[in-house]
């Protein structure tokens, strides 16, 4: 036996290891006792039955699935942290109107914002798709400001409106 161990190369580190390892899985095989096939399943606490109460979390999330009211929340969720998602900036000027069917509605509060959101608006597809989910938001749709009918009144001209009116 010393002759064997005199010629055989010394082993480090991996090969070591693994010469080791082919030892004991030998031995164990000599002795009768096989290791594993298959790894074995760890413990996930204990079970619950179905008249156990649930975690609060995991009963909503099942209700949200089961409703498939599932994008309707995530929407929910995005649209209320509108200022962290786009910026604070962004957001002091815009806010989120609607989504359906993979359209966001922003609105502005003025023409120079609602032009700055048309030119953010691949930016901002990207950004939203992050929080929801990719292929969820497709175009965004930009409103500007809201400027209602002209109020009527006694202090009103009347007449021709154009540049002959400012330039005289």
């Amino acid at each position: 036996m010393m002759a064997e161990e005199a010629e055989r190369p010394v082993l480090s580190g991996a090969a070591l290891a693994r010469e080791k390892l082919a030892q004991a899985k030998a031995d164990a095989a000599r002795r009768g006792q096989l290791p594993r096939s298959e790894p074995r399943r760890r413990a996930a606490g204990p079970r619950r039955d179905a008249g156990d109460p649930q975690l609060l979390g995991r009963a909503i999330a099942d209700l949200l699935a089961a409703r498939g009211w599932e994008q309707p929340a995530a929407v929910g969720n995005v649209f209320g942290r509108w200022k962290e998602i786009v910026g604070p900036d962004l957001a002091a000027h815009t806010k989120p109107e609607s989504f359906e069917d993979g359209e966001v509605i922003v609105s502005a509060d003025s023409t120079a914002w609602a032009t700055q959101v048309r030119l953010l608006a691949a930016t901002l597809v990207r950004r939203l798709n992050e929080e929801l989910g990719e292929g969820t938001v497709k175009r965004v749709k930009v409103r500007g400001p809201r400027l209602g009918p002209k109020p009527r009144g006694g202090l009103r001209v009347t007449g021709s409106k154009g540049p002959g009116d400012t330039y005289g």
